[in-house]
């Protein structure tokens, strides 16, 4: 039998794992609510009760060892261990919860308008979709997992790309009374909306146009908004397909011209590497690339 007696200070691997994590001491210090030199002195500990260095110091940065690495690995495959046997003990004969997290905006316009479907293959399941613009952290958190939209590069995390996705200008079949642009260099001479850190540059040289960067008018944060506002005939929208994608299907929008441009980022899947064990996280991911493969891509 093990000796837990052993076990170095439990504060001391939490603050070990969090600073591994993150790569950073102040970053581990506001998660768990201590101060960075709590972390500091806590790792330090470790370390000397262990006779191993786990991070390698240079000046105020540090990069983790491989040893550390190793040790990190372990450490949170068993804090998740804990973290799920306690919510399967809370839940008791409660059903089994998939937490989900994703971009406000796919999860309003992509995600949720198909989840019916996947809860209809798996009643016994009961799904949390969580919406957040910001970067979730898994093993605080408690989620399952993630669609994240960017270019891949999540470490800690299992990471697999799902879908890519492309731009194209679209408009209310009402905007300006019906009369909307036949050629692409007609454009400008209408409102043109865009979201932030999503410019109109790429789909103009992509349609052989030499024009500038949009200024003025709406822009927006939230890609939902953006579409929003160009079914209400706000302007012509630069928009990512699939989001516009059921309003075009359906009337309310109009595609304009056959040009369309992929976009430098991706959806990506993600979780803890552990996670992927969860029978949960493995239907969801079986049952979210069938959904994406029904899906029609922009010609």
């Amino acid at each position: 039998m093990a000796d837990f007696r052993r076990l170095p200070n439990l504060a001391a691997l939490r603050a070990f794992e969090a600073a591994a994590r993150h790569g950073n001491f102040s970053r581990a210090a506001e998660e768990i609510h201590v101060t960075h030199g709590a972390i500091s002195h806590q790792v330090r500990a470790l370390e000397e009760e262990l006779g191993v260095a786990l991070f390698a110091r240079h000046g105020k940065r540090i990069a983790i060892t491989p040893e550390g690495e190793r040790f990190a690995a372990a450490l949170r495959r068993a804090l998740t261990e804990i973290a799920d046997a306690t919510a399967a003990l809370q839940a008791g004969g409660r059903q089994k919860r998939l937490t989900v997290t994703a971009l406000p905006s796919f999860a309003a316009r992509w995600l949720s308008p198909r989840l019916g479907r996947f809860i209809e293959q798996y009643p016994d399941l009961e799904v949390m979709l969580q919406s957040s613009g910001q970067l979730t952290d898994f093993m605080r958190e408690s989620v399952d997992i993630g669609i994240r939209f960017g270019r891949g590069n999540y470490p800690g995390l299992a990471v697999e790309k799902i879908m890519d996705d492309w731009y194209y200008p679209v408009a209310s079949p009402r905007f300006n009374r019906g009369k909307l642009p036949r050629t692409p260099d007609k454009l400008m001479q209408h409102p043109l909306l865009r979201c932030e850190n999503e410019p109109w540059t790429p789909w103009f040289q992509a349609a052989g146009l030499d024009l500038l960067e949009p200024t003025g008018g709406l822009v927006f944060q939230d890609s939902s908004m953006l579409v929003r506002a160009a079914v209400e005939g706000h302007g012509i929208a630069l928009a990512r397909h699939a989001l516009a994608a059921p309003e075009v299907a359906a009337g309310e929008l109009v595609r304009l011209f056959d040009v369309a441009v992929q976009c430098p980022q991706s959806y990506y899947l993600v979780c803890l590497p552990e996670s992927l064990q969860k029978p949960q996280v493995r239907v969801f991911r079986e049952w979210l690339l069938q959904e994406i493969g029904s899906q029609v891509q922009p010609a």
